[in-house]
């Protein structure tokens, strides 16, 4: 399966007030491995970033002026996506510029020029309910590298999603197996090792090993003021 984890800036906040995409970041993953053929683009959006927006993303009117306008760049982007599944965090806000933008060149919406659409902050609240689902709280969360990201960048950012998508999917689905076989890293095909005639030594504790388990019984029922189970279930049994 073919999927692109894409991210975009832009000026502001509202595709419907007029802000513009200026960034387009995607990365291309095939069988959940990253193959490096990825697409970087920035677009001239002919007005200028609200200044809140250029404290995130630091692209500034004089670097983009020169760069070229979507409708220069949206034949490369389409045939790039085509087909694929797309993932992207919090996919309403990039999906409405991108819809927008192709809407102003007689385009159809995104969606239906690809596979599906997966939005990885809706996965983020279905797992971590009640918890900050930000890229950044996710990376923080699942040990991605982000110290890397002082800035937004679309690029960037699709790179820490598709890692951030990796960690959020791999569940026990990879440690599943039959009766007679699992598979390697590589997904080959590698014979289970039959332990049906392999006993354990059973080691007993030393006279010191069991006083010092007894011991420390004793300070945690004392801690509980003499509620703990294993208490009551000896003085039931004498």
């Amino acid at each position: 399966m073919r999927q692109i984890f894409l991210d975009t800036e832009t000026t502001g906040l509202s595709a419907d007030n007029g802000d513009r995409i200026i960034e387009i970041g995607c990365v291309e993953m095939l069988h959940r491995k990253l193959t490096g053929n990825n697409l970087h683009i920035y677009v001239n959006p002919g007005r200028d970033s609200h200044e809140e927006a250029l404290k995130v993303h630091g692209i500034t009117t004089e670097f983009l002026k020169d760069k070229p306008r979507f409708e220069e760049i949206a034949e490369e982007l389409i045939a790039y996506l085509r087909g694929a599944a797309i993932v992207i965090h919090n996919a309403p806000f990039d999906l409405g510029f991108l819809d927008m933008e192709l809407a102003r060149i007689g385009q159809p919406k995104l969606a239906t020029l690809v596979a599906s659409v997966t939005d990885t902050l809706v996965m983020a609240k279905e797992l971590y309910p009640g918890k900050r689902n930000s890229l950044d709280a996710l990376c923080d969360r699942l040990e991605v590298d982000n110290s890397g990201r002082t800035l937004h960048g679309a690029l960037l950012d699709a790179e820490l999603l598709a890692d951030v998508y990796i960690n959020l999917t791999r569940g026990q689905n990879v440690l599943q197996m039959d009766d007679t076989s699992t598979t390697d890293t590589a997904g080959n095909s590698v014979p289970m090792l039959d332990l049906s005639g392999f006993r354990l030594p059973v080691l007993q504790a030393n006279e010191q090993e069991a006083a010092a388990h007894e011991d420390v019984l004793m300070q945690i029922d004392k801690s509980s003021g003499g509620k703990t189970i294993w208490r009551k279930l000896s003085a039931a049994a004498v």
